[in-house]
């Protein structure tokens, strides 16, 4: 992979892992390495980031294709699907500003590889057995028989070097230790 592309990492596991508090503490450790990190997430359901009543909202409904919001702290663009198929990874990554990592939260079954997180409390199988690619499992207790690295679901430093190490990332800051 060239340097300048965008490298591209997961993390899966069943609900209630804690999938999103992990995305959360390793953006916030990568970004003090000096590394630019963006993110996808995976929604099952019907979603909406605009509130009805409000004017981008009714330039939705009404029947525009994109619409895009904007102020001087932050810009959203929202496109309607309009009967298209779902994006791919790939093609949602290509609409996205370039960053060091992408850090793409579900999206179990595409091949990218990616880390588990698994909380055996929680009762659910492991996915790591059944997906090549899998590169290592986080949880909270050992797991003996797991043949790809286990790594603390708690050290979040831990993860994070992991991660840089794998995806060839390179830090920028002194703070990355």
């Amino acid at each position: 992979m060239p340097a300048d592309e965008m490298r591209i990492f997961g993390l899966v596991g069943w609900s209630g892992s804690g999938k999103t508090t992990l995305i959360t503490a390793l953006i916030e450790n990568l970004v003090v390495r000096g590394i630019s990190v963006s993110t996808m997430k995976r929604a099952h359901h019907g979603f909406d980031v605009d509130q009805p009543g409000k004017d981008s909202y009714l330039h939705r409904a009404a029947g525009a294709m994109e619409v895009m919001v904007t102020s001087a702290k932050r810009w959203a663009l929202m496109h309607e699907s309009r009967g298209d198929p779902e994006l791919s990874i790939e093609e949602a990554a290509r609409l996205m500003t370039k960053a060091d990592l992408l850090l793409i939260e579900g999206f179990k079954h595409h091949a990218h590889d990616k880390l588990e997180v698994h909380r055996p409390s929680i009762g659910k199988s492991l996915l790591a057995p059944f997906d090549p690619y899998i590169v290592a499992v986080a949880s909270d207790e050992p797991l003996p028989s797991v043949e790809v690295p286990v790594l603390d679901l708690n050290d979040h430093a831990a993860i994070a070097d992991f991660i840089v190490r794998h995806c060839a990332l390179e830090s920028r800051s002194e703070s990355a230790a």
